[in-house]
């Protein structure tokens, strides 16, 4: 047990930034330099929460990366950081500085992020938005707005030691994130002698607050992600399992007086030219199109977006995958302006960072946008939509209409929604969805209403309850038409523990969503312990144990799971986890996996796993799962690998390989894909890159090649090649475009 000297020491040593300490710092003081105290604390979430205060700059600082302006030098300093990880509740091994300042046009963070080995930083991409995952695995600097001070959503940028930097926005404390959201933001950085610094500039127009006169308050917290000692520190101390943007723990901005209201149109029109070829077209195809995007903050926290002639030429590809069940699999949306404020929508088996629920969105969610505009994986022309999102006071709101054009067979469509949530409660809400689709001028077989009402609620702590009721109409349907949840989870630093129950009638098709499973009456639980740091170089470990049971609407068994594991994590960020399942399957209709066919009858296998994760600290990292057992009357080995190469800052390498070798029955197969990828920057504002996958199942080879420059804020130029190649004996190119786009951000 710490003694209560220790407890007092770390009291002190924050008290130029507790609550209690209202007094503003001149511009000659800041917070006095810690010294290292191991251990200081065993519950990071101890330490009371932080407030500090922006100053407005009479002269503002040049954004060049260095903190060597007046300004920065008027501005009190946030230090005393707070570790989440190797060592809950220390100070941070590197100190950081950062200082707010504001004018009538920008808001300004300023950081200094000491480092006692500069040079080894961590760096995944040098592109704008870079992956989630490199956030995890690399040096950043991260900031999170509260700009209502509601304790439940933010603004979120994080910045990496060269200069790149990924924002988005975060709703229900941190229940839903969106990383589709941009905001015309600036970054620079410098690399220093004695670590790396960081300006950024955020005009007003891009953010969403209160239009109040006189001072307001801003929730805040900084964190600070040293990745060659797999060190994370924040400014607000969070616990492990929390992220950044867990606002209800976060500290509190002050000193924000009399600023402007944010209005601004934002108008982004687009044009293009494409060439098409290929076997599955009638010949070669050149064509040139122009649209436009438009947002308009109509109230401090609801913004309007109106889009004319949408085009996503320049999202990636799909990731292709082998699937070994009888249900579909879902794919994530990555269209910019259907992620942009995606939280608004989201309606169905929601999840909670950290915590095993059961059922996910990929089970079920009564909006799906991959619906829209989409067929089978191909384009259907978008002719024109609006959507407005956002909140209003205590509600959050979001409404969508969209106009799809004829496409192979389809009628022109709308899709319509509604969805509403009222916060009960910090951390709670109850909510309702409508959403109707369909035909333009007559009637169609995709015509259909989906609805429904739900509850997220937050009790106790970390106790998590959600449950939904949702119904769809669907022409021809005589079945049940609902579905049903009610589940509750709890984590903290022991236990991890969870149950749920869903009821999914067998024709409940919600048309512009996506379900998995239908006809089932699902139970589910689990139970795990963590321990932390049981030995010194383990960072935790977590056994654990679920079960889950699949009955249809007649109470028969379809599905049963039983599966015991342990996932260790190591203090370099390296992770190992087994596991072991016994299940059965009753296949009452017959399916195929891989080209071979799975007769009905009733299966009892057993299977087992075990996954390795390399540092991603390291230069060359890596995973390796082995996996296999008895498989529908055969058996199943399979093989995932992947490795990722950081040559450079500059130049990433990638690649990956799912290799399944299974033997039923009626045969055996070897179904397998791989994927390699090559990330080049040549800067922060100009990316090439190229991503080749090989289906085995398909014998096609997809290719996917982007050239991008960023010619001003939020502003493009891309190059995009796609094609799809059949090898093989009839060997040919299916599919092939190349695409020529600029956009350019315009503001009023």
């Amino acid at each position: 047990m710490r003694s209560a000297a220790t407890l007092l020491i770390c009291t002190l040593a924050l008290a130029p930034v507790l609550p209690g300490a209202r007094r503003k710092l001149s511009a000659q003081e800041t917070e006095p330099a810690p010294s290292p105290v191991r251990g200081s604390l065993d519950d990071p979430e101890a330490y009371p929460r932080p407030t500090s205060y922006a100053v407005r700059a009479e002269v503002p600082p040049v954004l060049d990366g260095h903190l060597d302006d007046p300004a920065w030098s008027a501005a009190p300093v946030f230090t005393q950081f707070v570790q989440s990880q190797p060592d809950p509740g220390a100070l941070a091994t590197e100190r950081t500085e950062v200082r707010v300042l504001y004018d009538d046009e920008y808001l300004y963070v300023g950081a200094m992020l000491y480092d006692s080995h500069p040079g080894e930083y961590v760096v995944q991409s040098l592109e704008r938005d870079f992956p989630s995952l490199s956030t995890r695995d690399a040096d950043i600097f991260g900031i999170a707005l509260d700009t209502f001070l509601d304790r439940q959503n933010s603004y979120l940028i994080l910045i990496n030691p060269y200069g790149a930097y990924r924002d988005g926005q975060t709703f229900n404390d941190s229940r839903n994130t969106d990383f589709g959201f941009d905001a015309p933001a600036e970054v620079r950085t410098v690399l220093r002698d004695d670590g790396w610094s960081a300006e950024v500039r955020i005009p007003w127009s891009g953010l969403r607050y209160a239009a109040t006169e006189g001072e307001q308050s801003w929730g805040l917290n900084f964190l600070r992600r040293v990745r060659r000692i797999n060190e994370d520190s924040y400014w607000a101390p969070l616990e492990r399992r929390d992220p950044l943007h867990r606002m209800s723990k976060a500290g509190t901005l002050e000193g924000l007086e009399d600023l402007p209201s944010a209005g601004a149109v934002w108008v982004k029109p687009y044009a293009l030219t494409a060439t098409e070829d290929g076997s599955l077209l009638s010949g070669r195809e050149t064509s040139a199109d122009v649209g436009l995007d438009m947002k308009y903050g109509l109230t401090p926290g609801l913004t309007l977006d109106l889009t004319v002639n949408t085009d996503f030429s320049q999202v990636e590809v799909d990731q292709e995958r082998v699937n070994l069940t009888r249900f579909p699999l879902f794919f994530p949306e990555q269209r910019d302006f259907f992620v942009e404020n995606s939280g608004s929508f989201t309606f169905g088996d929601q999840t909670e960072r950290n915590y095993r629920m059961g059922a996910s969105l990929r089970d079920f969610s009564l909006f799906n946008s991959r619906a829209i505009g989409l067929l089978d994986g191909e384009p259907v022309p978008i002719v024109a939509g609006g959507r407005v999102s956002g909140r209003a006071g205590s509600w959050e709101l979001g409404l969508l209409d969209m106009r799809t054009g004829s496409e192979a067979g389809l009628p022109a469509e709308n899709f319509a929604l509604a969805r509403v949530r009222k916060e009960v409660a910090p951390g709670s809400d109850v909510g309702a969805m409508f959403i109707d689709r369909s035909a333009v001028g007559g009637t169609a077989a995709t015509d259909n209403r989906s609805y429904g009402v739900d509850a997220n609620l937050s009790l106790w702590g970390p106790l998590r309850v959600n449950a939904y009721w949702a119904a769809t109409d669907s022409r021809d349907a005589t079945g049940n038409q609902t579905a049903t949840r009610i589940g509750a989870a709890y984590r903290d630093r022991r236990w991890n523990v969870s149950a749920l129950w869903r009821r999914i009638g067998d024709d409940f098709d919600p048309g512009v969503g996506f379900v998995r499973r239908t006809n089932i009456d699902h139970l589910y639980g689990t139970v795990g312990i963590l321990r932390q740091q049981p030995v010194p170089w383990l960072q935790e470990v977590e056994p654990y144990v679920e079960a889950e049971r699949f009955n249809d609407l007649r109470g028969q068994l379809v599905t049963r799971t039983v599966r015991g594991g342990v996932v260790a994590t190591f203090l370099s960020g390296a992770q190992v986890e087994a596991q072991v399942a016994d299940r059965f399957e009753a296949v009452t209709e017959s399916f195929t996996v891989g080209g071979q066919e799975v007769m009905p009858g009733e299966y009892d296998f057993l299977e087992g796993s075990v996954s390795v994760q390399t540092s991603a600290g390291r230069p060359l990292s890596g995973s390796v799962t082995l996996g296999g057992g008895s498989f529908f009357g055969g058996d199943r080995r399979s093989v995932g690998a992947s490795f990722r190469w950081l040559v450079s800052p500059k130049l990433a390498i990638q690649g990956s390989a799912d290799y399944n070798r299974i033997e039923l029955p009626s045969g055996r197969t070897n179904s397998s894909v791989y994927a390699g990828r090559i990330k080049y920057g040549f800067s922060t504002k100009a990316f090439a890159a190229l991503n080749v996958q090989y289906n085995q199942i398909t014998d096609q080879l997809i290719t996917y090649a982007r050239f991008n420059v960023i010619h001003g804020p939020l502003s493009d130029l891309f190059l995009v090649l796609t094609e799809r190649r059949q090898l093989g004996a009839s060997g040919g190119v299916l599919e092939r475009a190349i695409t020529a786009k600029v956009t350019r951000l315009l503001t009023f």
